[in-house]
C-alpha cells in the first residue's frame, strides 16, 4: 500500500468561522480523508478563545469580533500578515500522539529560524514559539476522531497592535514579535513555501507525497457557505 499523500492547500484572506466549519465537517467523516492535508491562508482580523478561555484575558478587543472556538488554550490574534497552518492529520497514520505534534509543530519553526541563523525557544507549559521573551508563533488543536484540526500561526509582517488589547494565551504581558521584527523581510506566501518542507519533515512526509492544491477554494471542499459564514460570530466565551 502506497503512503498517504500530504495535500497542501492555499486559500488565501478568509474569515475564520467558515474556515474552522470546514475542518469541522471534514474530521466529522474521517472515512472519507484519505489524506492528510494541510492549509495555508491568514484570516481577517479575528480573537479567537480556546475551550479553556477565559474572557478576562480579552482586555480590550474593541471593534474586532471575537469568536468561542473549540480549540486548545486561552485567548490569541489572528489578521493579514499572519501565516495559519491549519494541519487536518490522522494521528495514528503517521504514528503521532497530540505532544508529539504539538512539540513538532514548534520544531518546524524553530528549524525555519534556525536556517537563517536565528535561535527561537519553546516555553515548558506554554505551547509556541519565542524569541527574547515576546511570542512569534502561537499552536492551538483539538482531536476528533483520531484528526487534528486547528494548528499553527506565525506573524510574518502583520499588525501587532491587536496582541496589546489581550493576555496572549493568557499571559498578561506577553508581548508579540514578527519575522519582518526579525530581519526576515519574507511574504506570508514565502513563509508559507520555506515552513512547508519543515512541517512535512515533522509528520513524517517525504518530499514525493506531498501534493500542492492551489486551485481547490473553501467552497470546493464544504459545498456553499450558509448565510453567516462570510461574516465572524461574536459569542461568549461559553458559546
Amino acid at each position: 500500500m502506497s503512503a498517504p499523500s500530504l495535500i497542501v492547500r492555499r486559500f488565501g484572506v478568509l474569515d475564520y468561522h467558515p474556515v474552522w466549519q470546514a475542518m469541522r465537517a471534514l474530521v466529522a467523516a474521517p472515512d472519507a480523508l484519505a489524506d492528510d492535508e494541510i492549509w495555508f491562508l491568514e484570516h481577517r482580523p479575528v480573537f479567537t478563545l480556546g475551550q479553556a478561555g477565559r474572557r478576562e484575558h480579552l482586555r480590550d478587543p474593541g471593534g474586532i469580533p471575537v469568536v468561542a472556538s473549540d480549540r486548545g488554550g486561552q485567548v490569541t490574534y489572528h489578521g493579514p500578515g499572519q501565516l495559519v497552518a491549519y494541519l487536518i492529520v490522522d494521528l495514528k497514520r503517521r504514528s503521532l500522539g497530540v505532544k508529539r505534534l504539538v512539540h513538532g509543530l514548534e520544531q518546524a519553526v524553530i528549524d525555519l529560524l534556525g536556517a537563517s541563523d536565528i535561535e527561537a525557544v519553546r516555553w515548558n507549559g506554554a505551547p509556541g514559539v519565542y524569541l527574547g521573551g515576546k511570542k512569534l508563533a502561537a499552536i492551538g488543536l483539538r482531536i476528533r476522531n483520531g484528526f487534528s484540526y486547528h494548528g499553527l500561526a506565525v506573524n510574518v509582517n502583520g499588525d501587532l497592535g491587536p496582541f496589546k488589547r489581550i493576555d496572549p494565551c493568557g499571559y498578561a504581558g506577553l508581548e508579540a514579535t514578527r519575522l519582518k521584527d526579525l530581519g526576515l523581510d519574507w511574504s506570508v506566501a514565502e513563509t508559507a513555501t520555506r515552513l512547508l518542507p519543515y512541517l512535512a519533515a515533522q509528520l513524517g512526509c517525504p518530499a514525493e507525497s506531498i501534493v500542492l492544491d492551489h486551485k481547490t477554494t473553501l467552497g470546493d471542499i464544504c459545498g456553499p457557505s450558509p448565510p453567516h459564514a462570510g461574516r465572524n460570530i461574536v459569542v461568549g466565551a461559553d458559546g
